[in-house]
């Protein structure tokens, strides 16, 4: 079996799915930044129904990112957001916020 073969059944197998493959090492990078907030926020930002956190899916770029800001910052604050936000840069926060905005 010729070696690209084995790469995409091994890929299949793992249930990646081929879209992944296709993407820019950019786009991964955010991609994977914004599955830390799965746990809570659920994945690509939209929670389990019924769940008590705000999905982040479709909500505006500006305000997600004015957010994470003011978490970082302590203006805003929560138990958990405040010390998360803070490990974030402020390109991060911008990137984490353009993903969460553009899911519908």
């Amino acid at each position: 079996m010729p070696r690209r073969n084995l790469v995409l059944a091994a890929a299949l197998a793992a249930g990646m799915p081929l879209a992944a493959q296709a993407q820019s090492p950019d786009a991964l990078y955010v991609r994977s930044l914004a599955a830390t907030c799965a746990s809570c926020h659920g994945t690509d930002g939209r929670p389990a129904p019924g769940g008590t956190l705000p999905p982040l899916a479709g909500m505006p770029r500006e305000y997600l990112a004015s957010q994470l800001k003011a978490f970082k910052a302590g203006t805003r604050t929560s138990t958990i957001m405040t010390q998360l936000a803070k490990g974030y840069s402020d390109a991060q926060i911008e990137q984490l916020a353009t993903y969460f905005s553009s899911r519908k």
